[in-house]
């Protein structure tokens, strides 16, 4: 067993596009390079030149990526070259999540199912070439759960079968809260190919995304995934579909005792009773970050609840490239707590052997 990257990511490339077949390659991304204006800036402050558009939008390429890897690592042009920089940082696994997907991006249901399709491709390729050390969550077309859901099972089949750990989800979705009915398809799927739902700190709603456009991500992202933790215990969801397996990556662990007290109150208040232990209760996990007060997060999410991720070649407030080093180091937390958080934990949600 070794440690378990539970959020690192890939930055997309044309390559990301290539698998687009017939009359899909209509919905390829563009790729395009400002050559005049005020520029837009980096994470780390550097100039944005590229750019992709999709439906008549610009979304930055390289925005929040981080120098502290290389480009083909990052970017994937060297497979050997990510595995060779995971050894150093004394990772066995990483699960892959996408980048130009933290945002909404597409809204025609055809479309969005050329993209996930071309992208979850590129990723099981990836996958095949990793030797089992590159495992991903696919990206699921959305759009078509209501009227087309066989579609969206047929392409879940195929990432299941060519690496993937988890089904990738954002705080939001479709203009809809995870708590919404249009998603229990969904749900149900998840729980028959045993892949575990993952919400990551992004944002799939055009209209909550572009009401906060000024904002930080805190706002758009992070708080949509503290949300969507809160609506699907306060629904009780997880009730619902008992086999189900809950994430929630890259919003830290520290808001989960104020969630909880809330959710406990609430309960509370409507004469219904609520487990002391949440997270166990509801197959619930949560990614840390080094920065958390770790043992006041643990004595109310409990030991077995917790992951890590280092956020692998994005540069924002959640990128640590050596998390799983300060971990090891950290003496608030005893050394079983720790072999569970970078090990055990991550590997019985994300299902790997």
């Amino acid at each position: 067993m070794g440690v378990i990257d539970a959020d690192a990511h890939v930055i997309e490339t044309v390559q990301t596009w290539s698998y687009l077949e017939g009359d899909e390659r209509r919905f390829t991304p563009q790729l395009m390079t400002q050559s005049f204006g005020a520029e837009l800036r980096s994470n780390e402050g550097l100039a944005v030149p590229d750019f992709w558009v999709i439906e008549g939008r610009a979304h930055g390429k390289d925005r929040n990526v981080g120098t502290d890897t290389s480009r083909e690592s990052r970017e994937m042009l060297s497979v050997e070259a990510r595995l060779r920089h995971m050894d150093e940082l004394g990772i066995e696994v990483q699960v892959l999540y996408p980048t130009l997907f933290l945002r909404p991006i597409v809204q025609d249901a055809e479309r969005e199912r050329a993209l996930c399709k071309s992208y979850n491709r590129w990723m099981g390729d990836l996958w095949r070439r990793g030797k089992g050390r590159l495992r991903w969550v696919a990206k699921p077309p959305l759009r078509l759960l209501e009227k087309t859901p066989g579609a969206v099972r047929s392409e879940l089949d195929w990432a299941k079968a060519n690496g993937a750990c988890g089904i990738f989800m954002r705080g939001l979705e479709c203009e809809r809260a995870l708590g919404s009915a249009y998603f229990y398809p969904l749900w149900e799927l998840s729980a028959d190919l045993d892949l575990p739902v993952c919400v990551h700190s992004a944002n799939g709603s055009f209209l909550h995304h572009d009401f906060f456009a000024d904002d930080t991500t805190f706002t758009k992202f992070k708080l949509a995934v503290v949300g969507a933790f809160h609506t699907l215990l306060e629904k009780e969801v997880p009730k619902k579909f008992p086999k189900v397996r809950w994430g929630f990556v890259e919003v830290s662990a520290q808001w989960v005792p104020y969630v909880l007290n809330d959710l406990a109150d609430r309960f509370r208040r409507q004469g219904k009773s609520f487990p002391a232990d949440t997270l166990a209760a509801n197959h619930m996990w949560v990614a840390c970050e080094n920065t958390d007060d770790l043992p006041y997060v643990l004595s109310h999410a409990g030991e077995d609840s917790l992951m890590i991720g280092t956020d692998y070649g994005h540069h924002d407030p959640s990128s640590e490239i050596n998390a799983i080093r300060l971990l090891r180091d950290d003496t608030r937390i005893s050394p079983a707590a720790i072999d569970k958080i970078l090990e055990t934990n991550p590997r019985t949600f994300y299902g790997l052997k």
